[in-house]
């Protein structure tokens, strides 16, 4: 109590801190109304829009334009808390008032260009409109254009930055209010480090562990179509975002897409009149295993039993690869790649400007038969980004941590535990209307790479502290299937088995190779028997999703960069990019800069590929260079141009 007498003098109005706070909001109301103006001036791009849908896309937007305002004033932000009483001089606040106006004036004048942009994009600018303009009319050209044919956006203009400077102009300094030198250092330098610790959680969206800096993505969670994405975001945030993440260019190695498509088209056209078979599809996604850790894949290796002794029994039974690749090395990779054929060249998918356009997934093409459609995973609802999404991706349910109901269950960092989930996941599907699609994506075999306490000293483990983690998720889908084989859907059921991504915990030695870095597995399971036989072929996570409508004989056109396994005779292959592109056929893996192939490997003979073909095998080179380019030029293509679905 002796130490508030030094505070006696502190009120709020006038305050440093909440002179700060005002300011802020000031700059979150003005982004607020330039988002209702993008609406009132784009609303016949949203004509199912009602008010309580908007007010929810108003408060989702308010996350958004947090991380936008925080960004745009952080130096302004910086030079409020500087703990000396120049702060208060009429001067300083008078450089403070002037910078306020110039950095978001900025941010606001971005939000107030695609009122009319927008109409030519559908979508916000995002950081490539620095390289769209540099061959061409100039932005300063464009600009003062777009002021004379727009002129009621320009009136707007106006209107706006006249009500920041009349508000700004309301919200006064005085001080300093606290009168004791060290009273007032003391206060002033514990401050910085409290701001500090606000603005890093408002930047990145949230507070805990596993929440990852929000992405475009993340505006799915708030909105019933994709287009209505651009109503949550600001235009700031949006080329933020993609700041060095938009690396996807049109290329032309071919004149035309069709030239490209005559060597690989992602459009896939089913060909026979068989009847749909609406069986239940459940695709597993599993966190971080490695083909390295199954027994069943490593029988080369002797005396190498594996760490995934169910999976293994399940694999006897199943459709599996020798060679099976993942399509990215990252989690925000896995569940474009395996539920919606969509790779990760360059740029994760969801981190691109275009990952609110419209794309076809199994839960958009099945759900269109009429199955119920579900996403399942037991990390805090909105981590990682997948809520958003599974919004985009079409998913009728999202199931997390806060479904699940009981955070007791939770490992204290990442979710719940897979053993306390999978019951969880057993009885949803219990209740589902049949047919259903649904994907369980695990977490528990994530770093620290904990087990449940009750699982202490149950498993041998090994040399990487992972092992346990993966023997113990392996147990608990051992529990799962002991439950679910009871059901009468089980015997209609198609599962469907893939890692994310490998895990950063390597074992042999050719795993840390441009092949092994991306060696997951891929396994078709039916209870019947009916898919059993492993063969030598390639497969890859975006064969995932045209395989599964193979399978149950899907009528209809779509796009997927992947190949259906079951009806299709195409060549199989694999890519994916680690600062160029891998191509992976036959046996050989092909290595392409995006100019000029840099590697050619025969893989499977040369594990540890240390011996470059290039020089002996033109004609290989010949054969698969042309293959990955068109590769990219319809992946990079049909990206920015919006054809990811075939209407």
């Amino acid at each position: 109590m002796h130490i508030l007498k030094y505070f006696k003098d502190v009120r709020l109005k006038g305050n440093i801190y909440w002179v700060l706070f005002l300011r802020l909001m000031l700059a979150m109301l003005l982004f607020t109304l330039c988002r209702v103006g993008f609406y009132i001036y784009n609303t016949t791009y949203f004509p199912e829009m009602t008010v309580v849908h908007f007010l929810r896309i108003m408060w989702g937007g308010l996350r958004f334009d947090m991380t936008a305002v925080l960004y745009i004033n952080a130096l302004f932000i910086l030079l409020h808390l500087v703990p000396f009483d120049f702060r208060f001089n009429s001067v300083y606040q008078a450089m403070l008032k002037f910078m306020f106006f110039i950095l978001n004036g900025i941010g606001i004048a971005a939000n107030l260009a695609d009122f009319i942009y927008y109409k030519f994009t559908l979508r916000r600018t995002t950081a490539d409109i620095f390289n769209e303009f540099e061959e061409g009319p100039g932005a300063g050209n464009l600009f003062f254009r777009f002021l004379l044919d727009y002129w009621y956006v320009t009136v707007f203009a106006v209107g706006i930055y006249w009500l920041m400077v009349f508000l700004y102009k309301r919200i006064h300094v005085e001080g300093p209010m606290v009168q004791n030198r060290i009273a007032y250092y003391s206060a002033g330098v514990l401050a910085i480090p409290m701001v500090a610790y606000l603005f890093i959680g408002g930047v990145r969206g949230g507070f805990k562990h596993s929440t990852r800096p929000i992405t475009l993505s993340n505006a799915g969670e708030y909105v019933k179509y994709p287009r209505e994405t651009n109503l949550v975001l600001n235009t700031p945030f949006s080329v933020f975002r993609t700041i060095g993440k938009t690396k996807i260019q049109k290329v032309k190695y071919f004149e035309s897409d069709e030239a490209a498509a005559s060597v690989f088209n992602p459009v896939h056209t089913p060909e026979d009149t068989v009847a749909f078979r609406p069986d239940n599809v459940v695709v597993i996604l599993l966190e971080s295993f490695s083909k390295e850790f199954f027994g069943a894949f490593n029988k080369d290796k002797p005396g190498y039993k594996g760490y995934t002794p169910f999976l293994d029994s399940l694999i006897q039974h199943s459709r599996t690869f020798q060679y099976s690749f993942s399509n990215g090395r990252k989690s925000i990779d896995g569940p474009p790649s395996a539920l919606a054929s969509l790779p990760t060249l360059g740029v994760p998918f969801v981190l691109t400007p275009y990952a609110t356009n419209k794309f076809n997934s199994l839960a958009t093409t099945l759900g269109d038969k009429g199955y119920h459609t579900a996403f399942f995973i037991g990390h805090p609802n909105g981590a990682m980004g997948y809520t958003g999404f599974t919004q985009l991706a079409g998913f009728q349910e999202y199931y997390g941590m806060d479904e699940y109901g009981n955070s007791d269950d939770s490992d204290g960092l990442w979710g719940i535990w897979d053993h306390k989930f999978l019951p969880f996941f057993a009885d949803k599907l219990n209740e589902f209307k049949k047919p259903f699609f649904a994907t369980l994506f695990t977490v528990s075999s994530h770093h620290p790479f904990k087990v449940p306490q009750e699982f202490e000293g149950k498993f041998k483990g090994g040399d990487k502290p992972i092992l346990k983690c993966i023997e113990y998720t392996d147990h608990s889908l051992r529990e799962f299937f002991n439950t679910v084989k009871k059901e009468p859907w089980y015997k209609n059921t198609l599962f469907v088995f893939t890692a994310d991504h490998c895990s950063s915990d390597i074992i042999f030695d050719e795993s840390r190779t441009n092949w092994g870095y991306y060696s997951v597995p891929v396994i078709f399971f039916k209870p019947d028997n009916s898919l059993a036989g492993h063969t030598n072929e390639i497969a890859a996570q975006v064969d995932i999703m045209p395989s599964v409508l193979g399978h149950l004989h899907y009528d209809k056109p779509y796009v997927a960069f992947g190949r259906d396994i079951f009806r299709e005779k195409l060549q199989p292959i694999a890519f994916n990019y680690n600062d160029a592109y891998n191509l992976y056929q036959g046996e050989y893996l092909l290595t392409f800069n995006g100019e000029k192939t840099i590697g050619l490997y025969n893989f499977v003979q040369d594990k540890m590929l240390t011996h470059d073909l290039r020089n002996e095998k033109p004609e290989v080179i010949e054969q698969m260079e042309p293959k990955i380019k068109a590769i990219i030029q319809q992946y990079n293509n049909r990206l920015i141009e919006n054809r990811l679905t075939v209407n």
